[in-house]
């Protein structure tokens, strides 16, 4: 019997038992009132405000306090409460990765839009990069898992994050909260509400700063690098807000935004070496110390000699308008008109050692800009037996993006060195000039509408009927521009060009070499050496970075692309405290360019001398729209006179066409897997225990989220893995959230939050190379706090990753350092970006 077929029955018990369970309680259970019963949860995940347990779909829904009370100020803290959520970063802090039940996309290549989507205050971001930051005052936090397309839209094929922020308040009031705590950790924020003209305009600000020495000690080497420190931290933010009540059928709220980052980050840290002795041995001749040896990643100490500065601005600036008119029922007209620009320029140290071999100056070479314009119109009403919305959506994105990658000095010598330093070549060597590289640009611009309707019909005060529809165009305009520079008097990529010219010469100096190292080795053995060696120092001299097929290429493309998406939902309320469902959701990703260089024959490296036809710039970066077809089994409990939410599902997700983004140790592949399938079970619940002081809140994610079918991307997959589970798919994700409150005296109140993430073992590399796999890991954060009763101050410990655990956040190749595509085994170096060490300290708060 296959596992999948397994843990479906457990889930459908589990269900079952969730139905039966809370039915018998109603039957002797105390009906009496409690004080601890649970307020409504009021969500807007289908665009109106309901009850958490009226919504038939899988909601983790975070409150402001509990918020609070977890440390939570941005996206990537959210995975701590939220079962079956992953969210990583890599060579920027910006450059994050949301992933829910198994299923998101890598964030590194701008040409790729998001799988789990991002809104904040109903404005959709277009990476999930651009909402990274502090996200200010909130109110809630709800995390929707599964396909949300009709309602949000495009690009929200595995869940959406929806970010509720505080919005102000005609009673005046004002906060401060400063922070310090180890790793140099200093912060503070501040934000004043109230206001500003009688009962018609309120007012609320927003102010933080916050700074922190890097996790990582870094040796520089000969340089040019001078900060010895990365992963730091550095930003300030500032987010106002006017609500206008013009009457008491219209209203207005003004957001508007800006973050400025100054950053060092983001540094790999060695996890394995190469097994190729003589990438080893020369980067020890030309430059020795460049790399630990060892490796020992969790010592937290990097090698670089090259900046990894990183600048980033977000702003941005909506207007919504709520207009409750009288006709149709009393049907409310919404209006969400945003515009936002983001900006991050990055330098990077690209083959993470002290040898200057491949780097990004933080010039402006390599950095990306997105401007996004939207609106959003909603018409949506109720009657006794209809709740019903129709609407529209418009976007125009532009994106400009620039990919440098530059030689660094001793480039010629790392090459050489691995060729043997053949006297024959040094004129080639000596092309690759320092300071000559990579110089591309993108220039991107996306249109998008759509039409959509959401719509509950209820049949009887039991039964309800949902039917969603939503029809979506696409555009997009792509312009690239790909420049190979090159020394004064030297061709753009002549060393390429000479390389191939003399193949069959190099072939044979390879062999000498080999059979000189190896005297004893069988020509059939010695053959298919030479010919993955050969292919490797071709890799190097002829990689995309290097290839004179670039030089100074023009290209231009277009998508132009419609899909319908939609979901349809039946519910229904055995009692008071009793609701099931079942539904159905289509969703769609769109289609796009992979912003990177792409070739045709790109595996003539594996065989340079025999390549499967003519090897040149590939003009078609396209890679097809993802869909996915949803079904859900849920139900919706509450127990013990509301003081126990108990919400559980069983789901299954069938994706076709999943865009994979993999990292080759030189560029970025953009392919598609025919079929990937998630399935397993979700579990959430809120409890007010008997215990008066204590409140639990958590869940667990079981999901089984495989390739089906691999394609032709299967030449991207190392044929040892493990298994064929999806990337950063961990079967089991489990959280809890404990909140122990008791007064202190007449004057004072005692706080603690203790929270919990469990994640058990999966791999954190796009090739499932078993190097790269995470072992199974539990996170605690911890928080102490006394305060005044009123709470208009309290003095907070806390502890992030309180027990220190050692994790990777992603795992990728070595650029250069071996290759992953080596059989029977990868030679390749194995970097990884870590997850954060333990830190802890001191928060004060201040309500006035």
């Amino acid at each position: 019997m296959r596992s999948e077929s397994i843990s479906l029955r457990v889930a459908v018990a589990i269900i079952l038992g969730s139905t039966a369970l809370p039915l018998a309680a109603q039957e002797t259970g105390d009906t009496s009132e409690s004080d601890r019963q649970i307020d409504t949860i009021v969500v807007t995940a289908q665009k109106r405000e309901q009850s958490l347990q009226d919504v038939p779909l899988v909601v983790t829904t975070i409150s402001e306090q509990l918020l609070q009370d977890a440390g939570i100020r941005d996206i990537k803290d959210l995975t701590l409460l939220t079962p079956g959520l992953i969210v990583t970063s890599t060579t920027s802090e910006t450059v994050t990765t949301a992933r829910i039940r198994g299923i998101g996309t890598v964030g590194d290549n701008p040409g790729l839009e998001s799988s789990v989507g991002v809104v904040i205050d109903g404005v959709y971001r277009p990476r999930n990069g651009v909402s990274f930051g502090d996200l200010g005052e909130l109110e809630r936090i709800e995390v929707l898992k599964g396909p949300q397309g009709t309602l949000f839209g495009k690009n929200t094929s595995a869940g959406v994050i929806n970010v509720v922020s505080k919005r102000p308040s005609f009673d005046f009031g004002s906060q401060i909260e400063l922070t310090a705590g180890d790793y140099g950790d200093l912060g503070g924020s501040a934000s004043i509400t109230g206001p500003i003209a009688g009962d018609t305009v309120a007012g609320r600000l927003y102010v933080a700063a916050r700074e922190r020495d890097g996790y990582l000690d870094v040796e520089t080497g000969p340089g040019p690098r001078t900060a010895d420190e990365d992963f730091d931290r550095s930003f300030q933010t500032v987010r106002g807000q006017l609500l206008i009540e013009a009457s008491d059928s219209l209203d207005f709220r003004l957001v508007a935004d800006y973050t400025d980052r100054d950053e060092n980050c983001c540094l790999g840290n060695q996890i394995v070496l190469s097994p190729n002795p003589a990438v080893l041995g020369v980067l020890n001749a030309i430059q020795p110390g460049s790399f630990p040896s060892p490796a020992d990643p969790f010592e937290r100490r990097a090698y670089a000699n090259r900046s990894t500065e990183q600048q980033i601005e977000d702003m941005g600036a909506s207007l919504e308008m709520n207009w409750d008119l009288n006709g149709l029922g009393g049907a409310t007209f919404t209006s969400i008109t945003a515009w936002r620009n983001w900006e991050s320029i990055n330098g990077q140290d690209s083959d993470f050692t002290t040898a200057d071999i491949l780097y990004r100056a933080p010039d402006g070479g390599f950095a990306n800009e997105f401007t996004q314009m939207s609106e959003e119109l909603r018409l949506a009403g109720e009657t006794e037996q209809l709740s019903w919305l129709v609407g529209a959506f418009y976007a125009k994105e532009d994106l400009d993006s620039a990919n440098q990658l530059t030689y660094g000095a001793q480039f010629d010598d790392y090459y050489g060195g691995l060729l043997g330093n053949p006297a024959a070549l040094a004129p080639i060597l000596a092309t690759y000039a320092p300071g000559t590289g990579q110089s591309d640009t993108f220039e991107q611009d996306s249109k998008s509408w759509a039409l959509f309707t959401n719509n509950s019909i209820r049949f009887t005060e039991a039964l309800e009927l949902t039917l969603g529809l939503r029809y979506t165009d696409e555009s997009k305009d792509l312009d690239s521009r790909y420049v190979n520079t090159s020394a004064p008097g030297i061709p753009a990529g002549f060393g390429c060009t000479a390389l191939r010219a003399n193949l069959a010469a190099l072939s044979g100096l390879v062999g000498m070499q080999l059979q000189q190292q190896f005297p004893t080795l069988p020509p059939d053995q010695l053959a298919p050496l030479v010919q993955r060696t050969l292919g490797q120092i071709y890799g190097i001299g002829c990689a995309t970075y290097a290839d004179p097929v670039f030089n100074n290429l023009l290209t231009s493309q277009t998508i132009d692309e419609n899909e319908w998406s939609g979901t349809a939902k039946l519910a229904y309320r055995f009692t008071d405290d009793v609701m099931s469902y079942v539904s159905f959701a289509r969703g769609y990703k769109a289609s796009g360019f992979n912003l990177d260089r792409e070739r045709t024959n790109n595996n003539v490296a594996n065989n340079p001398l025999d390549p499967a036809g003519p090897i040149a710039a590939d003009a078609n970066t396209r890679f097809d729209k993802e869909m996915v077809d949803s079904y859900e089994l849920g139900i919706k409990t509450e127990w013990l006179d509301n003081t126990l939410l108990l919400n559980g599902a069983v789901f299954y997700q069938d994706y076709e066409n999943f865009q994979l983004n993999t990292f080759t140790g030189i560029s970025f592949v953009v392919t598609s897997l025919p079929q990937v399938v998630s399935q397993g079970v979700d579990l959430d619940f809120l409890w007010n225990t008997p215990l008066e002081q204590l409140s639990l809140q958590g869940g667990f994610t079981y999901a089984e989220t495989e390739i089906e079918e691999f394609g032709s991307a299967i030449a991207f997959f190392r044929p040892e893995r493990e298994n064929d589970r999806l990337s950063f798919a961990p079967k089991w994700s489990g959280s809890l959230a404990a909140t122990f409150e008791q007064p202190v005296g007449a004057t004072l109140l005692f706080r603690g939050n203790v929270g919990a993430k469990y994640t058990s073992e999966y791999n954190t590399g796009s090739n499932l190379d078993p190097r790269k796999k995470q072992d199974a890991l539990t996170l605690v954060n911890a928080r102490l706090g006394i305060g005044a009763e009123n709470e208009s101050w309290m003095v907070e410990l806390w502890a992030q990753n309180l027990t220190d655990e050692e994790y990777y956040q992603v795992a990728f190749d070595g650029t250069l350092q071996g290759s992953s595509a080596d059989v029977p085994l990868p030679t390749s170096t194995v970097n990884a970006f870590l997850g954060a060490p333990r830190t802890y300290g001191v928060t004060a708060r201040f309500k006035f």
